[in-house]
């Protein structure tokens, strides 16, 4: 389809590029949105699931400490390779087929244990899990976008990396109860099955969005602003660059905001890496819970994730509706968590009390849980729509990297260091340290509207009386 307006100068008309036309209606845009946050759920219960089971693992497979951090990291090897191979894909793939693809894998990936349970199948299942799960987060935010105009991304954004948290919500008591009813392999036997329903569902009902595909920018303005007139009265209600500006990554990925975004991103990953891998075992085995109530610990620590992420949206808009620019409503906010959780974690293991100690753990493993969507949200706000997927990819491969080597370190620390005990201690304080120098650097770096002034893109927050023609 061809929309043309008049040009005032000449009277003649003037192609626009076709848009395809998804359906697009807010009910559709909220199926999208939910079918995307149950996405994210299944994908954090196939993470969290080796953690979960690592005690008994550990145990019937006779393997040291140094060997499971080992297999959790494995997880890693292809995370961050994957995630920025499929980023640079994405312009060329459907978003509907790309997460279904994605999920199918997630189900082959839960199958070599069923078969032969040993380390190495552990390893292999880990691996193809996690190159299949690299580009999940970032292209799921990238599908999601595609239903939503650039101002009304700050929920549907919450609310997909909510369902990371209410993954492991969910998961911990279910998976738990699994393992210790049913036996380890139950656990991963379910999550195939889920995997597989979910991608049936999603390829009956998921589809690419108008907004932030090549023409959506046109079809956004024409349809707020269709008349005689091109010019936008409102610049900061719409899409903030052309759909065919291309700019040279180097210049993407070397600006302040991308830097602290990668960097609040990477000290939340190690906190999350540790949280997934190491911290039910240490509620096991340190502080002798039960595995009910360490599933209960970890449910409880997940809620409080998602409530931060679920004020998170008014709370920026709040600050957004007072003037409050995005380097302090996103940038320093998520550099903050981070910091906040960072403190946390370098003192809660000093704490003997139980309650108190128990809501520091809570904040140094689920605190930063909101720099996640906002270091997302930052860096959409300095990248043309045509290459947002691709530095979504980047920004993700790099900033999940701990993931990689921080359970392994962590195993290999506890199993070098004179007890259990004091391994943990030490691993806690290097995670610390980590989280708070990368949380200050990402308050002082993210600045949105200066850097996108400097690439030539229009941010939202800078008003002027006309949009370019």
């Amino acid at each position: 389809m061809v929309t043309r307006s008049t040009e005032p100068a000449t009277g003649r008309a003037a192609p626009y590029p076709s848009v395809p036309e998804p359906g697009h209606t807010p009910r559709r845009a909220w199926l999208i949105t939910a079918l995307i946050v149950a996405f994210m759920v299944i994908n954090f219960a196939d993470k969290s699931v080796l953690g979960l089971a690592a005690v008994p693992i550990m145990d019937e497979l006779d393997i040291s400490n140094s060997t499971y951090g080992l297999i959790s990291s494995s997880f890693y090897l292809l995370f961050s390779l994957s995630g920025l191979l499929v980023g640079f894909t994405s312009s060329r793939i459907s978003s509907r087929m790309l997460l279904f693809t994605l999920t199918i894998l997630w189900a082959v990936a839960q199958l070599p244990v069923l078969v032969v349970a040993a380390v190495p199948t552990l390893i292999a299942g880990r691996v193809l899990l996690g190159a299949a799960e690299g580009p999940a987060a970032s292209m799921s935010m990238h599908a999601l976008y595609k239903w939503f105009p650039t101002t009304r991304r700050g929920l549907p954004s919450a609310l997909q990396i909510g369902g990371a948290a209410l993954g492991t919500l969910i998961s911990a008591p279910v998976l738990t109860w699994l393992i210790s009813d049913f036996g380890w392999r139950s656990a991963y036997a379910v999550l195939a099955v889920v995997c597989v329903a979910w991608s049936l569902a999603w390829l009956r009902l998921g589809h690419d969005g108008p907004f932030g595909q090549e023409g959506a920018v046109g079809h956004e303005h024409r349809s707020r602003h269709e008349g005689p007139s091109r010019r936008d009265p409102e610049p900061s209600a719409v899409a903030t660059t052309p759909s065919d500006l291309r700019l040279p990554y180097r210049s993407l990925l070397l600006n302040g905001t991308v830097l602290g975004s990668v960097a609040s991103a990477f000290g939340a990953a190690w906190a999350l890496s540790l949280s997934q891998a190491w911290l039910p075992a240490y509620l096991r085995t340190q502080l002798e819970m039960t595995p009910a109530r360490a599933a209960t610990t970890i449910s409880v620590i997940s809620a409080f994730s998602l409530v931060l992420l679920l004020t998170l949206s008014p709370l920026v808009d709040a600050l957004k509706s007072r003037g409050v620019s995005s380097r302090w409503s996103s940038g320093a906010l998520q550099g903050t968590a981070v910091v906040v959780a960072g403190a946390a974690m370098a003192v809660f293991p000093f704490v003997d009390a139980s309650g108190p100690r128990l809501v520091l753990i809570g904040v140094a493993f689920g605190g930063h849980a909101i720099a996640i969507p906002l270091h997302y949200m930052t860096t959409a706000e300095v990248a043309p729509t045509r290459q947002r997927g691709a530095l979504f990819g980047i920004v993700a491969a790099t900033g999940t990297l701990p993931g990689l080597f921080a359970p392994f370190l962590t195993g290999r620390i506890i199993d070098t260091a004179g007890s259990e005990s004091t391994g943990y201690l030490v691993a806690f304080l290097i995670a610390a340290a980590v989280m708070l120098t990368a949380g200050v650097f990402a308050v002082a770096a993210i600045r949105p509207e200066h850097d996108a002034d400097r690439l030539g893109i229009h941010h939202p927050d800078r008003r002027t009386a006309d949009t370019p023609e």
